[in-house]
């Protein structure tokens, strides 16, 4: 008896990699909060910016640029390789793309307010 393979394709939506990518961001030890991606964007590129992430696919590679607010007392390299790291495996395991790029951009410093009263 022979094995039925079906034909056809999968296709992801754009939000699916914008989530994977914010998720395993946040995952990340020392990561606070993901940012605003600043304006001055074409308009035709907007998916996701309220979530920090930017992203372009050509030809089943991904690009990406993650705007992220990190804790205090962290080693900022290590924690935006980790990002880099977590983000381009979720990706390559979960959907199977190439990444062609993750830029990390950290737009600021969360610092606990240590004079409250």
């Amino acid at each position: 008896m022979s094995e039925y393979t079906p034909s056809g394709r999968t296709t992801v939506s754009p939000e699916v990699l914008i989530t994977i990518a914010r998720l395993s961001t946040l995952a990340v030890p020392g990561v606070s909060r993901m940012a605003p991606v600043p304006g001055g964007v074409n308009r035709l590129f907007r998916r996701g910016e309220s979530e920090g992430v930017r992203l372009e696919v050509e030809n089943n590679t991904v690009f990406a640029d993650l705007y992220i607010v990190l804790k205090s007392d962290v080693n900022i390299r290590e924690v935006s390789r980790n990002v880099q790291k977590q983000v381009a495996r979720a990706i390559q395991e979960m959907i199977g793309m190439e990444i062609g790029h993750i830029n990390i951009h950290i737009v600021d410093i969360d610092y606990e307010d240590t004079n409250k009263t």
